[in-house]
Protein backbone atom coordinates (compact mmCIF):
# COMPACT_ATOMS: atom_id res chain seq x y z
CA UNK A 1 0.00 0.00 0.00
CA UNK A 2 1.71 3.33 -1.71
CA UNK A 3 0.46 6.23 0.52
CA UNK A 4 1.33 9.61 -1.48
CA UNK A 5 2.61 12.96 0.27
CA UNK A 6 -0.81 14.36 -0.01
CA UNK A 7 -2.34 11.20 1.88
CA UNK A 8 0.17 11.57 4.78
CA UNK A 9 -0.84 14.86 5.76
CA UNK A 10 -4.06 14.37 5.87
CA UNK A 11 -3.99 10.91 7.56
CA UNK A 12 -4.73 11.91 10.97
CA UNK A 13 -8.10 12.91 10.40
CA UNK A 14 -8.50 15.02 14.11
CA UNK A 15 -5.54 17.48 13.28
CA UNK A 16 -6.38 20.74 13.20
CA UNK A 17 -5.73 23.09 10.10
CA UNK A 18 -3.31 26.52 11.15
CA UNK A 19 -5.25 29.75 9.91
CA UNK A 20 -8.68 30.67 10.08
CA UNK A 21 -10.11 28.04 12.45
CA UNK A 22 -8.89 29.29 15.44
CA UNK A 23 -7.04 32.90 16.26
CA UNK A 24 -4.40 32.83 18.46
CA UNK A 25 -3.34 36.15 20.64
CA UNK A 26 -0.73 38.76 18.88
CA UNK A 27 2.36 38.51 20.23
CA UNK A 28 4.15 41.61 18.33
CA UNK A 29 4.17 45.09 19.61
CA UNK A 30 3.02 47.86 17.46
CA UNK A 31 5.62 50.53 17.04
CA UNK A 32 4.00 53.21 14.95
CA UNK A 33 2.06 55.16 17.55
CA UNK A 34 4.98 54.74 19.35
CA UNK A 35 7.37 56.16 16.77
CA UNK A 36 4.93 58.86 16.17
CA UNK A 37 4.45 59.98 19.96
CA UNK A 38 8.53 60.35 20.06
CA UNK A 39 8.79 62.04 16.97
CA UNK A 40 6.41 64.81 18.56
CA UNK A 41 8.15 64.93 21.43
CA UNK A 42 11.45 65.32 19.61
CA UNK A 43 9.72 68.41 17.68
CA UNK A 44 8.30 69.79 20.86
CA UNK A 45 12.31 69.66 22.42
CA UNK A 46 13.61 71.12 19.66
CA UNK A 47 11.70 74.05 19.75
CA UNK A 48 11.31 74.57 22.98
CA UNK A 49 14.84 73.65 24.06
CA UNK A 50 16.82 77.74 22.62
CA UNK A 51 14.21 79.20 25.02
CA UNK A 52 15.55 77.64 28.04
CA UNK A 53 18.99 78.92 27.73
CA UNK A 54 18.40 81.89 29.73
CA UNK A 55 15.78 83.14 32.01
CA UNK A 56 16.30 87.01 32.13
CA UNK A 57 14.80 88.74 29.14
CA UNK A 58 17.12 91.05 27.53
CA UNK A 59 17.10 92.59 24.00
CA UNK A 60 20.89 91.30 22.62
CA UNK A 61 22.78 93.70 20.20
CA UNK A 62 23.09 92.43 16.38
CA UNK A 63 26.58 92.28 15.29
CA UNK A 64 27.73 90.28 11.99
CA UNK A 65 29.67 87.92 13.99
CA UNK A 66 28.83 83.97 13.59
CA UNK A 67 27.12 81.95 16.17
CA UNK A 68 29.79 79.92 18.80
CA UNK A 69 29.42 76.25 19.75
CA UNK A 70 27.64 75.41 22.16
CA UNK A 71 29.79 75.35 25.45
CA UNK A 72 28.94 72.60 28.79
CA UNK A 73 27.26 74.45 31.74
CA UNK A 74 28.71 78.22 31.21
CA UNK A 75 28.39 80.85 34.03
CA UNK A 76 25.52 83.07 32.63
CA UNK A 77 25.70 87.09 33.86
CA UNK A 78 22.41 88.92 32.10
CA UNK A 79 22.57 92.86 32.27
CA UNK A 80 19.13 94.67 31.58
CA UNK A 81 18.58 97.94 30.38
CA UNK A 82 18.04 99.21 33.62
CA UNK A 83 21.44 98.17 34.84
CA UNK A 84 20.24 95.22 36.78
CA UNK A 85 22.91 92.52 36.98
CA UNK A 86 21.70 89.17 37.45
CA UNK A 87 23.83 85.43 38.13
CA UNK A 88 21.79 83.24 35.86
CA UNK A 89 18.03 83.67 37.30
CA UNK A 90 18.97 85.00 40.54
CA UNK A 91 19.69 89.30 40.73
CA UNK A 92 22.86 89.99 42.59
CA UNK A 93 24.25 93.70 43.35
CA UNK A 94 27.24 94.68 42.04
CA UNK A 95 28.98 94.43 44.85
CA UNK A 96 28.57 90.69 45.64
CA UNK A 97 29.10 89.73 41.85
CA UNK A 98 32.73 88.57 42.20
CA UNK A 99 32.37 86.76 45.41
CA UNK A 100 28.93 85.15 44.23
CA UNK A 101 30.83 83.91 40.87
CA UNK A 102 34.16 82.55 42.72
CA UNK A 103 31.56 80.95 44.79
CA UNK A 104 29.57 78.71 41.66
CA UNK A 105 32.91 78.70 39.91
CA UNK A 106 35.69 76.13 40.78
CA UNK A 107 37.76 77.23 38.87
CA UNK A 108 38.69 80.40 37.44
CA UNK A 109 38.95 78.63 33.65
CA UNK A 110 34.74 77.86 33.40
CA UNK A 111 33.40 80.31 30.69
CA UNK A 112 31.43 82.87 31.46
CA UNK A 113 28.73 84.67 29.07
CA UNK A 114 27.83 88.20 29.64
CA UNK A 115 24.68 89.00 27.99
CA UNK A 116 23.67 92.71 28.35
CA UNK A 117 20.66 94.28 27.02
CA UNK A 118 21.07 96.50 23.86
CA UNK A 119 20.10 99.79 25.96
CA UNK A 120 21.93 98.86 29.22
CA UNK A 121 25.03 101.62 29.52
CA UNK A 122 27.93 101.03 27.87
CA UNK A 123 29.38 101.82 31.94
CA UNK A 124 27.84 98.95 33.16
CA UNK A 125 28.66 96.48 31.20
CA UNK A 126 32.50 98.20 31.18
CA UNK A 127 32.28 97.35 34.81
CA UNK A 128 30.98 93.73 35.23
CA UNK A 129 33.44 92.95 32.50
CA UNK A 130 36.43 94.56 34.39
CA UNK A 131 35.20 92.83 37.92
CA UNK A 132 35.32 89.66 36.28
CA UNK A 133 38.31 89.84 34.63
CA UNK A 134 40.16 90.95 38.41
CA UNK A 135 38.71 88.04 39.85
CA UNK A 136 40.82 86.32 37.68
CA UNK A 137 37.68 84.81 35.42
CA UNK A 138 39.97 84.24 31.66
CA UNK A 139 37.19 82.86 29.48
CA UNK A 140 34.51 86.09 29.13
CA UNK A 141 32.78 85.94 26.55
CA UNK A 142 30.05 88.99 25.62
CA UNK A 143 27.03 87.22 23.65
CA UNK A 144 25.08 89.28 20.67
CA UNK A 145 22.73 88.11 17.69
CA UNK A 146 23.57 87.93 14.63
CA UNK A 147 22.45 89.13 11.60
CA UNK A 148 23.46 92.77 12.44
CA UNK A 149 24.97 95.56 10.18
CA UNK A 150 27.71 94.13 8.56
CA UNK A 151 31.26 96.25 8.75
CA UNK A 152 32.23 95.86 4.80
CA UNK A 153 30.74 99.61 3.14
CA UNK A 154 27.99 99.00 0.73
CA UNK A 155 28.55 101.63 -2.22
CA UNK A 156 24.96 102.32 -1.83
CA UNK A 157 24.74 103.40 1.47
CA UNK A 158 25.45 107.32 1.91
CA UNK A 159 28.46 108.07 4.60
CA UNK A 160 27.17 110.07 7.44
Amino acid sequence: MALSAHDAFSAGGKRRRRGRARRGALSEINVTPLVDVMLVLLIIFMISAPLLTAGVPVELPKTEAGAMQDVPDPITVSIRADGRIYVADNEVPFANLSPRLKAMADDTTRPIYVRADAKASYGTVAQVMASLSTSGFSAINLITDTGGPSSGGDENEAAP
